[in-house]
C-alpha cells in the first residue's frame, strides 16, 4: 500500500514537471502536437493524484497504523466521519489534499478551454504545472504521507477541537477556494506569456474566480460556526493567522470581481486586476502553508522560501507587459460607478494588507530583533472600522451611481429613499439606547442604507422586467451580486449586535445557586460523568429562566478524551428567535466538589451571522447559474477581442 502511495506521488511529479517543461517549449516554439501532450500529462496527473489520495483514505479507513500519519492523526475508537476527515488534519494530508484538488482544477480548465482559447491555454499548462510540480515536490520529498513504522497498538487520535461535523466540511470549502484561485492566475499569467492581453483570459476563468471565491466565503462562514461552538470561549473570529490567512485572498478576490467589470465594460484597470490575481494566488499560498500544522511553530522557513522570489518574478512580468495592459479608456468622473469600484477595491487592498501586516509583523520582528511581538484585536478591529465602514457605505452607493458621470440632481432624486431609511433607522435606534456604541449604530445605519438600495434596485428592475423572475434571469451575475450584498449587510449586523451590545458575567456556583445576567437566571442543579465512545463527558445541567418562567435546561461541561489526553470545553447554546439572540454558556472550570465557574455570554443578533451564510450561499449561485444570454454576450466579446488582436 505504501509503495503504491508513493508511486503514484512519484508518477504526479513525473506528469507536472512534463506539463511544465514540454508547455513551455510547445508554446515558445508553437507546436500543437507537443502542447497537447502536456495538456494530457496534466489531466493525467489528476489521476495520480486520485489513486495517491485513495491509498491514504484506504489506509485511515483500515487503521492501518503502520502508515506514520494514520498512526499520529488516528485511534481505534475514533469514528469513522473524523477517521476519514484525519486526512486533512495534518501537514502532509492537508498536502496532499491541495494537489489533488489543483489537479483536478487544471485537468477541468484545460477539458473545457483547450479548444475556445487554444493559443492561451498553450501558456496555461506550463503555468499550472509548475505550480504542481512545487506540491508534488514537497510530498514527495519533502512531507510524504506515507513513511512507514512499526505498527503500534494504536494511534495518537485527532485533536479533540477537530472532531466536530463542521471540521468536515470547513477545510475542504477553503482548499477549494484557496486552490481555486490558481486557475486565474494561471490564466492571467498566460495572457502576459503570451501577449494576449485582452479580456480572454477573464472571460475564461470568471466562473471559476466565482466558485472560488464562493468556497472560501462558505468555508470561513463554517469555520466560524465551528469556532463558536465548539472552541468554548463564546466568539466566532479571534483574528488569529490562521483565520487571517483565508480572510486575506478572499478579500483580494472580492476586490478582483468588482475591478474586473470596469475592464469588462471601459477596458480600464488592466493593470490592477493582474497585480490582483496575483495577490489573490500569492496569498493563498501563504494561507495554506500557515494553516498547517508546523508550520506556524517554523513560519520563518515558508516566509524566507521561494514563495518571495516568485511573487516578484510575476510583478517583473506585469511590469514587462506594461504596455500591452495600458487601457485606452480614462477615468471620466469621480462620481461614476467605475470610480465606486475604484474606491471599493482601494479599501478592500488596504484591509487586506493592514491584516498581512499584523499576520506577519511579529514574525518579522522576531526574525530581525529576537523580540516576539503581539498584534491583538484592537489593533485589527481599529482597522476593520477604519475601512470596513466605508466598504459597507460604498455597497449601498455604488449600484445607484450611472457609469461614466453622474449629476447631482440625480444622485439626490436616487439617494432620497435609501438615505432617509437609514436616517430613520438611526433615529430609532437612538431611541431605543443603542447610541451606547458608535461603531454600532453607524454599522446599523449604514446597513439601512444599503438593504434600502438594493430594495430600491430591484423593485425598479421588476418594474422594466415585469417580474422578479425575469429581471435575476436577465442579468444574474448583477442581481445575485445584490444578494451577496445583502448577506454582507446581515453579516455586519450580527457583528456589530454580538460584538458591541453583548453581555458578560463570571460566577462560581454551586449546586442550587444562581446567577443573573441580562434578564437571565441561570440556576446550577448538578453535575453528571458518563461515557461516549472515545470520550468522557463531565456536564453541569444550568436552568435558564426569565421573568420567573423556565427557559431551557443547558448542559455546558467538558470532554476527556482517552487516546489524545486532552480535555475540550464543550459550551451549551440556547437560541432565542423572538429575542434575537443567544445565551452562551461555558464551564471554565468543574471542580470535585459539585462547583461550576460558569461564563455565561448574551450576543445579541449573532444568528445573522449564520443566516447570512445561507443568503451568500444564494447569492453565489445566482451569480454563478448559467445565463444563455451573458453567454452570447461572452462569446461575441471574445470574438470581437481575437478580431482585435
Amino acid at each position: 500500500m505504501p509503495e503504491l502511495g508513493r508511486a503514484a506521488l512519484l508518477v504526479c511529479l513525473g506528469l507536472a514537471v512534463y506539463a511544465f517543461a514540454a508547455g513551455s517549449l510547445a508554446a515558445w516554439r508553437r507546436r500543437r502536437r507537443l502542447a497537447q501532450s502536456a495538456q494530457n500529462a496534466l489531466i493525467a496527473a489528476f489521476g495520480a493524484a486520485a489513486v495517491a489520495a485513495g491509498v491514504l483514505v484506504v489506509a485511515l479507513v483500515r487503521h492501518d497504523f503502520s502508515f506514520v500519519y494514520v498512526a499520529d492523526h488516528t485511534s481505534r475508537k475514533l469514528p469513522t466521519v473524523y477517521t476519514i476527515s484525519a486526512f486533512w488534519g495534518g501537514q502532509e494530508g492537508s498536502l496532499l489534499l491541495w494537489l489533488l484538488v489543483l489537479a483536478a482544477y487544471g485537468a477541468a480548465a484545460v477539458l473545457l478551454n483547450r479548444h475556445a482559447a487554444r493559443d492561451l491555454v498553450a501558456w496555461v499548462v506550463p503555468v499550472l504545472g509548475l505550480v504542481a510540480t512545487f506540491f508534488a515536490f514537497l510530498l514527495v520529498a519533502v512531507a510524504s504521507p506515507f513513511e512507514t513504522q512499526p505498527a503500534p497498538a494504536d494511534g495518537l487520535g485527532l485533536n479533540p477541537s477537530l472532531q466536530n461535523p463542521y471540521m468536515v466540511a470547513h477545510p475542504p470549502m477553503l482548499y477549494l477556494g484557496y486552490v481555486g484561485l490558481t486557475v486565474p492566475f494561471a490564466f492571467a499569467m498566460g495572457a502576459l506569456l503570451s501577449k494576449r492581453t485582452d479580456e480572454r483570459w477573464i472571460v475564461a476563468t470568471r466562473r471559476w474566480t466565482l466558485a472560488a471565491w464562493a468556497f472560501l466565503g462558505i468555508g470561513q462562514l463554517l469555520g466560524a460556526h465551528w469556532a463558536y461552538v465548539e472552541v468554548g470561549w463564546g466568539g466566532y473570529y479571534a483574528w488569529d493567522p490562521v483565520e487571517n490567512a483565508a480572510l486575506m485572498p478572499w478579500l483580494a478576490a472580492t476586490a478582483f470581481l468588482h475591478s474586473v467589470m470596469v475592464q469588462e465594460r471601459k477596458g480600464m484597470l488592466k493593470v490592477w486586476n493582474m497585480l490582483l490575481v496575483v495577490l489573490a494566488f500569492c496569498l493563498s499560498l501563504f494561507g495554506t502553508f500557515l494553516t498547517r500544522s508546523g508550520v506556524i511553530n517554523s513560519i520563518h522557513s515558508f516566509t524566507q522560501s521561494s514563495i518571495g522570489p516568485w511573487f516578484l518574478g510575476f510583478i517583473c512580468l506585469i511590469f514587462l507587459r506594461l504596455p500591452l495592459l495600458r487601457a485606452k479608456t480614462k477615468l471620466e468622473s469621480l462620481v461614476s460607478r467605475e470610480a465606486t469600484f475604484l474606491y471599493n477595491n482601494l479599501l478592500l487592498v488596504a484591509l487586506c494588507l493592514t491584516i498581512l501586516w499584523g499576520v506577519s509583523y511579529p514574525l518579522l520582528s522576531e526574525a530581525v530583533r529576537g523580540e516576539t511581538v503581539t498584534v491583538g484585536r484592537p489593533y485589527y478591529d481599529f482597522f476593520l472600522r477604519i475601512f470596513g465602514l466605508p466598504l459597507l457605505l460604498l455597497m449601498g452607493i455604488g449600484p445607484l451611481v450611472a457609469w461614466r458621470r453622474a449629476s447631482l440632481r440625480g444622485l439626490r432624486r436616487t439617494f432620497a429613499w435609501p438615505a432617509a431609511a437609514a436616517l430613520v433607522t438611526g433615529g430609532i435606534l437612538v431611541g431605543f439606547g443603542a447610541g451606547s456604541s458608535r461603531p454600532g449604530l453607524i454599522a446599523y445605519t449604514f446597513a439601512a442604507f444599503v438593504l434600502a438600495s438594493i430594495m430600491l434596485e430591484f423593485v425598479r428592475g421588476t418594474r422594466a422586467a415585469g417580474s422578479l423572475t425575469q429581471l435575476v434571469s436577465r442579468n444574474r451575475r448583477r442581481y445575485g451580486g445584490y444578494v451577496v450584498h445583502a448577506a454582507v449587510v446581515l453579516l455586519a449586523i450580527g457583528v456589530a449586535g454580538s460584538s458591541a451590545y453583548q453581555t458578560v458575567r463570571e460566577r462560581k456556583l454551586r449546586p442550587g445557586e444562581s446567577m443573573q445576567v441580562a434578564g437571565y437566571t441561570l440556576t446550577h442543579r448538578s453535575l453528571t460523568t458518563a461515557a461516549a465512545g472515545n470520550h468522557n463527558e463531565i456536564r453541569a445541567t444550568v436552568d435558564l429562566a426569565r421573568g420567573g418562567h423556565h427557559v431551557a435546561r443547558l448542559h455546558p461541561g467538558k470532554n476527556q478524551y482517552f487516546a489524545e489526553q486532552q480535555i475540550s470545553n464543550e459550551m451549551a447554546i440556547h437560541t432565542s428567535w423572538w429575542r434575537a439572540e443567544d445565551v452562551d454558556v461555558i464551564a471554565d472550570q468543574v471542580n470535585a466538589d459539585g462547583s461550576v465557574y460558569l461564563k455565561v455570554l448574551v450576543k445579541p443578533l449573532v444568528n445573522l451571522i449564520w443566516v447570512a451564510g445561507f443568503v451568500f450561499f444564494g447569492g453565489a449561485a445566482i451569480a454563478l447559474w448559467p445565463d444563455a444570454r451573458e453567454e452570447r454576450r461572452l462569446a461575441e466579446r471574445y470574438e470581437g477581442a481575437l478580431a482585435r488582436a
